[in-house]
């Protein structure tokens, strides 16, 4: 079943067709199991993990599920309220829960798996989807694996993660869970989803779907907005750019400065919405007697949103800054594939030329280098190393090579 052949909801899913077969059969027996008829045995369990690379789409698949779980055929028909406010975000029995900052601590997690414990109030099921599931703190990890193997009879919890490995959720949980794998979306499915989704014009969404290393997101920023090609574009063009020793420092400025200003567009108006939300609600812009107690209580409150915010930031410009040396990484792996003619795919087309010139530069062994480089940059500030520190040491050593 392709993409362009899917009915309702799961037309989200880009790429993914093994995966989407075996969740509309385990959504089918789930809605036979709610009208108190016989299911096929094993189609549906209460624990699911779906893995799958950056950009895959794994909490795309697991909010198509929930909203197939909550619809009244049962098929993801996107027509009915189920489908609706699950797809929304809004549907009272679904929770979804996203780090805010870089990790989920076990109090959060257990306030999440005492409101899972209730019976559904208007839909099918209560539908827990855990976003970065290998952010879980041990603590979490803990909370959530007596859920786990105790669940309450009409509870789903739908985790995702990178991939089912003990460094990203532990072999306990793993083994609760039933496994559905992800793939990186091909390029065509990407571009028809651009097309069809979001109305790009089909020559930049070929384009963006070629460039976007098989993540989803990145391909629609790349074809929507001018700013993430123009950063983009200053990334790729460091490789070549560094021929001073001042330019090691001007080209890590400008990495770190492109994920401080993506994360600052991505989190202004967010932050100052939650902000005013919070002091209406709790009476913080009141006037009049007797208002003083409710201005306090809400400054108290707006700091620890603060907080939490700033957290947030900092999860934010790490992904961005993450992204950017993704590319700059493939940059190097496409030297490799270039200088020994190894006949696959560029990850970057688009700059052929450039990546022709430097592996006519530059010896494998020099690129292997530069590419192991970005990658132990990675690893740094995945370890709460500085990103400019790790930055700056990494460029250092693409321009050394």
């Amino acid at each position: 079943m392709t993409t362009t052949e899917r009915i309702g909801v799961w037309n989200q899913v880009v790429g993914q067709e093994s995966a989407v077969e075996t969740l509309t059969a385990a959504a089918s027996a789930a809605a036979k199991i709610i009208a108190g008829e016989p299911a096929p045995p094993g189609a549906m369990t209460h624990a699911w993990l779906l893995t799958g690379p950056p950009g895959s789409g794994r909490s795309v698949a697991a909010r198509t599920f929930a909203a197939a779980l909550q619809c009244s055929t049962g098929t993801g028909c996107d027509a009915c309220p189920g489908c609706h406010t699950t797809m929304a975000g809004t549907h009272a029995d679904v929770r979804l829960v996203v780090p805010e900052g870089l990790s989920i601590s076990v109090a959060e997690m257990r306030a999440l798996v005492q409101a899972a414990a209730r019976r559904p109030t208007t839909g099918n099921w209560q539908v827990v989807i855990i976003e970065d599931a290998d952010r879980l703190t041990e603590g979490a990890s803990n909370a959530l694996l007596k859920a786990v193997e105790e669940p309450p009879d009409r509870t789903v919890f739908l985790l995702c993660a990178p991939s089912d490995h003990p460094e990203d959720v532990s072999v306990t949980i793993r083994s609760r869970c039933r496994l559905v794998t992800l793939r990186t979306p091909p390029p065509g499915a990407i571009a028809d989803v651009l097309v069809r989704r979001d109305h790009v014009d089909p020559e930049r969404a070929q384009w963006a779907a070629s460039v976007c290393g098989g993540h989803v997101g990145r391909a629609r920023r790349l074809a929507t907005d001018e700013a993430a090609r123009q950063r983009r574009a200053t990334v790729l063009r460091i490789p070549l750019g560094l021929r001073r020793p001042s330019d090691v420092f001007t080209c890590a400025d400008q990495l770190i400065s492109a994920a401080e200003a993506d994360a600052g567009e991505a989190s202004k108006s967010r932050d100052e919405d939650e902000r005013n939300e919070l002091r209406t609600a709790m009476g913080g812009d009141g006037v009049g007697k007797g208002v003083a107690g409710a201005k306090r209580a809400a400054e108290a409150a707006v700091k620890q949103l603060e907080k939490k915010q700033k957290s947030r930031a900092t999860r934010t410009q790490r992904d961005t800054l993450d992204l950017a040396l993704i590319d700059l990484a493939a940059f190097y792996r496409d030297v490799l594939v270039t200088s020994t003619r190894s006949g696959a795919t560029l990850n970057h087309p688009d700059h052929a030329d450039q990546i022709a010139e430097a592996a006519s530069s530059w010896t494998a062994e020099s690129t292997l280098r530069r590419l192991e480089a970005v990658l132990e940059c990675r690893d740094a500030i995945d370890l709460n190393v500085k990103p400019r520190i790790a930055v700056e040491a990494m460029v250092t050593t693409l321009r050394q090579g």
